[in-house]
């Protein structure tokens, strides 16, 4: 055995959940992300294991996005979106019967969304994670853990450390309620870590995580093994490195397989393209995505040629088997250093179908063409630590996997004033809990629970991450607002002995996430 690879997706979503509305446009990102990734990732996986194609694969799921799967509005409110999608292909299909490419084009969407409608209701009980947690059990799939509401680990811990602790432990104790044992890796939100977070895993007993590769290469000492191996922190959990070369071919949309001209373009939309009355309930008065797209890169001007599916098809198996001669090159080369190398490839789970809409397909193919390889096997990385568990000590550096590696992204002048605010509400919630830490009683705990949701809710990375891109950014400003706002009114309440039960209950019933979560963290 010359070597090994990890291959690891990371399944998040912020916590976007709106009762009070009929209808909310960004509840669109978990619909997309469910039909476009999440089940097509299940029947990939599934296939391989009726076809016993032997592979392992490592997911992360986390605590906001498991929420979201459990809810059941938000099933409700995806069925009804899947029902949508269904009529308007059949009106595709009649409005394209008189050209034949988009009639098939058309008659392909109306199938695989309703093929998405029978497995979610009829075969799956809307309920994912538990075919998830099937595929777990296989042995096939591990399944880590991750931050409570996807912080950023780092600029919490400089906060304060009962911030950053409060994410893990709760993270931590999600997994455990939803999958019934204590995790053994932890994702690091937008792989960011400083010096110090080891502990906190070490506590939460996590054994390993994944660091961006100048984590691990500028750590002290250095590491002797470079990135194709993991380090323990002195701590005691281990640190794995993300490769770049890897990463680079599956992720670059200017330089790797998804910006091929065959696949499917991700911009062109009927959502954009067709009168809004064709569009019925799916764009309901906005234009939008709606997951129906007739057409393929083609080249970086404006016109696009229609998508042609065996193209894409053959196009992924290409690019499936030039993965797999280029990781075979790879951990032949590594090896002849003398040791059995370990490379590390972590991704978005929504790459995977959502933005490279053939990426499931890719990864199936490769999985089947790597099941007969000699010079390295598919891997977990607890299943490598298990197998060597004789590693050096490296204390890593600061990093993260965002823009220039480090943490510009989210501390940027578009987004630094929450943070004033985040640290202001840190301090009282954490002043909150050592006051009642000795006697509780029923009230007491449901606001002390509830001012902990709205704090985790305001600290989600995704919201600075947003702010930043200019994408969705007034909603992203109002929820961290609204957060703040909803725990600074039952804070003040608290304080002054004044609870107002009515709005206690609406700020339950809005934000219902966690619903076990231990306030004693912030002591």
């Amino acid at each position: 055995m010359a070597g090994y690879l990890a291959l690891i997706l990371h399944a998040h979503l912020p916590f976007v959940r709106h009762p009070e509305h009929e209808h909310f446009l960004e509840e669109d990102w978990f619909f997309e992300a469910v039909t476009e990734s999440y089940i097509p990732l299940l029947r990939m996986m599934q296939h391989l294991v009726d076809a016993s194609v032997p592979f392992k694969l490592t997911m992360s799921f986390t605590p906001t996005l498991c929420a979201m799967l459990e809810d059941q509005l938000l099933r409700e409110r995806y069925v009804r979106h899947l029902d949508a999608l269904i009529a308007l292909t059949a009106r595709e299909q009649s409005r394209n019967r008189k050209h034949s490419h988009l009639r098939d084009l058309a008659d392909f969407y109306f199938e695989l969304f309703s093929e998405h409608r029978r497995l979610f209701v009829d075969e799956w009980k809307c309920d994912l994670l538990s075919v998830f947690r099937e595929l777990r059990e296989t042995g096939t799939l591990e399944i880590i853990a991750s931050a409570a509401t996807h912080g950023v680990l780092p600029i919490l811990q400089q906060q304060a450390s009962q911030a950053a602790r409060a994410q893990v432990l709760i993270g931590r104790d999600v997994y455990v309620d939803l999958f019934g044992a204590t995790p053994t890796g932890f994702w690091l939100p937008e792989c960011a870590y400083a010096p110090g977070l080891e502990a906190v895993f070490h506590e939460a007993n996590i054994r390993w995580f994944v660091l961006d590769a100048h984590g691990l290469l500028f750590g002290k000492p250095r590491p002797r093994r470079s990135i194709y191996a993991p380090c323990y922190t002195p701590a005691g959990p281990a640190a794995f490195a993300r490769d770049p070369d890897t990463s680079r071919q599956v992720w670059s949309a200017r330089e790797g397989y998804p910006g091929d001209p065959a696949y499917r373009e991700f911009y062109r939309d009927i959502g954009f393209d067709l009168p809004m009355e064709h569009l019925g309930p799916i764009a309901r008065g906005s234009r939008k995505f709606s997951g129906v797209k007739y057409h393929r890169i083609t080249g970086r001007g404006n016109e696009k040629q229609l998508y042609d599916r065996a193209a894409a098809e053959n196009a992924a198996a290409k690019h499936a088997s030039h993965f797999l001669e280029q990781r075979r090159q790879q951990v032949r080369e590594i090896s002849e250093l003398g040791f059995n190398p370990i490379v590390v490839a972590p991704f978005d789970a929504e790459l995977f179908g959502h933005w490279w809409f053939e990426g499931p397909r890719f990864l199936e193919q490769f999985i089947r063409q790597a099941a007969g390889e000699r010079d390295f096997r598919l891997t977990t990385p607890s299943e490598y630590l298990a197998a060597h568990p004789t590693q050096q000590i490296v204390e890593p550096a600061a990093s993260t996997w965002g823009e220039n590696g480090h943490l510009a992204v989210w501390l940027d002048q578009s987004n630094a004033w929450i943070y004033s605010h985040l640290q202001m509400a840190v301090q009282r919630m954490s002043a909150a809990a050592r006051t009642h830490t000795q006697s509780c009683d029923a009230i007491t705990d449901r606001v002390l629970k509830q001012l902990a949701r709205e704090l985790l809710l305001a600290q989600a990375s995704d919201w600075a991450f947003l702010m930043k891109a200019n994408t969705a950014r007034e909603y992203a400003t109002k929820r961290t607002m609204d957060h703040l706002a909803r725990f600074t009114r039952l804070h003040d309440q608290f304080v002054a002995n004044a609870i107002d039960e009515e709005f206690l209950r609406d700020c339950e019933w809005r934000d219902n996430i966690f619903p076990n979560l231990s306030w004693r963290y912030y002591v």
